[in-house]
């Protein structure tokens, strides 16, 4: 199962960065750092009636996929990509900062929250605690926890750290037990993902939001994750009340990231909202 594989390799990676002195190093740039920005309330505030938030991913690779556009082997323009999504009415970004399965990097994030004023998720696999301090330090205002990824307890404690850090917690669910033992052990977890893609075979099914959603009190911010590419998928999303889609694979592949945009988001050419 790719998932199991990318955590063992991610605890492995991390072993070396388990350092007093990186810590202190991290927790000073933090200290010096501005606070981040609003997440969940950025994407409370940008839907409509007729378009669930968007959050749009800088990814450069895929496991199951490699490289998502060719010329990403010769230059990934990562900034570019950023600077389109908020030019052309992405609510948030999601970074990559795998790296060695996704080819992402802390440094993109770094980068891109440094030119470009929109919240950022840092999409990583989060396992050990220094993961929380890296994102804050390279200004993330928010990071994913993948519920098949932790133990219970973990998924807890991980919240409370990230919270403690000022950083939203989008919280992934996958089925049903996934989302029970969310609204059980987390009441107060404002953003509930639902990831469409099946981590034993990576193929996706936007059933697996339709089914979910049902479970999922009002008070809660539901993001839609995975297998989204046309305005036709995003009708299915809003007919079940969704409230955010992340999309990161229809949006890189585009020609027009425009065009692209406005078309996931019911939004006339000649309009520019």
């Amino acid at each position: 199962m790719i998932l199991s594989r990318i955590l063992e390799h991610k605890k492995a990676e991390l072993r070396h960065k388990q350092s007093r002195g990186y810590l202190s190093e991290l927790k000073a740039k933090i200290q010096d750092a501005p606070g981040p920005l609003g997440f969940a309330v950025t994407l409370e505030a940008t839907r409509t009636a007729g378009s669930p938030a968007l959050i749009a991913e800088v990814k450069k690779a895929s496991p199951s996929l490699g490289l998502l556009r060719p010329e990403f082997s010769e230059r990934f323009d990562y900034l570019g990509i950023a600077k389109a999504y908020h030019a052309h009415g992405a609510s948030a970004l999601s970074v990559l900062t795998d790296k060695d399965f996704f080819q992402g990097s802390l440094e993109y994030l770094r980068e891109i929250k440094q030119s470009v004023p929109m919240p950022a998720l840092d999409k990583e696999f989060m396992v050990e605690e220094i993961q929380f301090y890296e994102a804050r330090a390279h200004g993330a205002d928010a990071v994913l926890l993948i519920v098949a990824a932790l133990e219970r307890q973990q998924l807890i404690d991980f919240y409370a750290l990230a919270r403690g850090l000022a950083l939203d917690v989008l919280i992934e669910t996958h089925h049903e037990r996934e989302l029970d033992i969310v609204l059980e052990r987390l009441p107060e977890a404002r953003l509930i993902g639902i990831n469409n893609r099946d981590l034993k075979t990576f193929t996706t099914d936007l059933g697996v939001t339709l089914r979910l959603a049902k479970r999922i009190p009002a008070d809660k911010l539901i993001v839609s994750e995975s297998g989204i590419h046309q305005r036709a998928d995003v009708m299915r999303l809003i007919e079940a009340g969704i409230h955010a889609m992340l999309i990161g694979e229809s949006l890189i592949r585009a020609d027009d990231v425009g065009g692209k945009i406005r078309e996931l988001r019911g939004v006339p050419a000649s309009s520019h909202a």
